[in-house]
């Protein structure tokens, strides 16, 4: 995802440097600062568009996730967020609600139609540097979701080192990391989704990177949650229409929508990130009416997708009836 605070997480950052076929070397951009197992009933994959909301900052007086009626017009809320070491923020606050209080949640969200995920690693971890095993990360990943009766898991990698490195260490990492994932947790019992930052679909990363991810795990992914903002050479990239949807800069080229799906990325995977504020964020960011025109446009040309948006409470109900409104109204 590409927007960034000293309090959101990341979204959208990304480094890349390409001396393959005489292209000069892009600077390299930086992250801004910042009980029992539930057996779920088999059912299939939400269909698009999805309509996404993080959650990682504390919120006074709240015990666990909002009441629905707080996120109407979203379909899924991710509890930010797992790390390696265990669960931060308001996916820790879940784990201390009892399991009764837990079942109550969970069958009014999904009463709502609402599924329930936890996000993944976010600014703070950095697997594949810090020399985490993928397939022991992914069972413990998993473990976490069937203990605490989630829907599924999102991965928000955000390990720029390994990626920069461009020695296919983070794209081996992250295809190992998928398959055992998601031989945890079955496709049509559980969502497994990404979260990569757009400008990891340039072909300009010799080891592919997220193009490269996408060609050998892209099966085993839902949906990608594609962060669709700035990166921090500027506060331009992706805040109009055109460098949204169709062309994206010199700098980090073929990262626009469009482009991501002429790689070969599903156009019904791409699902947009925003912040919700500027305020979440140092850069990437759009107004909701602004958003909501572009969403209009990219359905003309065949995209459903969803949106998805960092960060609850920021966001919430009137946000996302606002960004719909053109395109998709509820």
């Amino acid at each position: 995802m590409l927007f960034f605070s000293s309090v959101a997480r990341p979204f959208m950052v990304v480094a890349a440097c390409l001396a393959a076929l005489g292209r000069p070397n892009p600077l390299p951009v930086t992250e801004p600062q910042e009980g029992s197992i539930v057996t779920l009933v088999s059912r299939a994959t939400p269909a698009a568009p999805h309509w996404v909301i993080y959650s990682d900052k504390w919120v006074s007086g709240e015990n666990g996730p909002p009441a629905v009626s707080d996120i109407k017009g979203y379909n899924v809320f991710a509890l930010s967020f797992w790390l390696i070491s265990g669960p931060a923020d308001q996916a820790l606050e879940w784990t201390t609600l009892d399991s009764a209080t837990r079942s109550s949640i969970h069958a009014s969200y999904a009463a709502a139609g609402i599924n329930l995920i936890v996000s993944a690693f976010g600014s703070t971890d950095a697997p594949t540097s810090t020399g985490a095993d993928p397939t022991a990360t992914a069972n413990n990943l998993a473990a976490f979701v069937k203990q605490y009766g989630l829907d599924g898991a999102d991965i928000d990698y955000e390990d720029f080192n390994a990626v920069n490195a461009q020695d296919g260490s983070a794209e081996n990492w992250l295809t190992t990391f998928t398959q055992a994932l998601r031989a945890q947790l079955p496709e049509g019992q559980y969502i497994i989704t990404h979260a990569p930052v757009a400008p990891w679909f340039s072909p300009i990363y010799v080891s592919g990177a997220y193009l490269a991810v996408d060609q050998t795990v892209g099966s085993l992914i839902d949906w990608v949650l594609d962060p669709i903002v700035v990166i921090t050479e500027g506060t331009s990239e992706y805040t109009t229409c055109t460098g949204l949807l169709n062309t994206s800069s010199s700098t980090w080229p073929s990262t626009a929508l469009f482009q991501i799906a002429a790689s070969g990325v599903p156009l019904n995977k791409l699902v947009i990130g925003k912040p919700a504020t500027a305020g979440d964020a140092n850069n990437g960011y759009m107004d909701p009416s602004t958003l909501a025109g572009c969403l209009g446009t990219a359905k003309a040309q065949g995209w459903d997708a969803g949106v998805m948006v960092w960060e609850y409470p920021d966001a919430a109900a009137s946000w996302i009836a606002t960004v719909r409104s053109v395109a998709f109204p509820e």
